[in-house]
């Protein structure tokens, strides 16, 4: 059962019920979302212009995005708070049933967690993109292998790619070159094989 009495109870309520009418009221807004960003600039089209002079509008969209999707959590939070008082189960951590402090509640009137209880949710809150979970382990595990080994990794995949062109010109790079298909780094160094015994095939 709460600890709290039947005044603090209705402060808490009328508190929530305020906030739920700010929120309903602000995503009624929609923050402008309900426009296509093409007639939210005033441009015939986007396909001509080079990203960087978009970057602005990109970013207040992206910005509107977020705070849309933080009130619609917020007032997620406080129906569960407000179905909670009406169960008679606010106030009480859903963790261990102990009585939430009053001047937690007061301070964030939707908690249904102790402080403790909810400082070990947060840490334990791995919020990653579900894009992680099908992505590829990266070349930085293959660093620490031994400098004989032979494997191909994120240097030799630089190598592949800047034989075709860099951003250097013939100033960055120093030494004398026969032909600017020599002017990258490591431009000497064996690809696939740590001795030159291991190039030659066996068939």
């Amino acid at each position: 059962m709460s600890g709290l009495t039947k005044e603090q109870l209705h402060r808490f309520k009328r508190m929530l019920n305020q906030r739920q009418n700010e929120l309903i009221a602000q995503l009624k807004n929609r923050y402008g979302l309900e426009v296509s960003q093409t007639d939210a600039i005033g441009e015939l089209s986007s396909y001509d212009n080079h990203p960087a002079d978009l970057g602005t509008e990109l970013f207040e969209r992206s910005k509107d995005v977020a705070l849309r999707e933080h009130k619609e959590r917020e007032l997620e939070e406080i129906n569960k708070a407000l179905h909670a008082i009406h169960e008679g189960t606010y106030g009480i951590c859903k963790v261990c049933s102990m009585n939430i402090p009053y001047e937690r509640l007061v301070s964030n009137p939707t908690a249904d967690m102790c402080i403790e209880h909810a400082e070990n949710d947060a840490a334990n809150n791995d919020d990653r993109p579900v894009e992680e979970e099908i992505m590829n382990p990266s070349f930085k595990d293959l660093d620490t292998a031994i400098d004989e080994e032979s494997f191909y990794d994120r240097e030799d995949a630089w190598q592949d790619v800047s034989r075709y062109g860099t951003s250097n010109t013939a100033s960055d790079l120093y030494g004398d070159h026969a032909s600017y298909n020599e002017m990258y780094e490591n431009r000497g160094e064996r690809i696939g094989s740590a001795d030159d015994i291991e190039l030659y095939s066996d068939e």
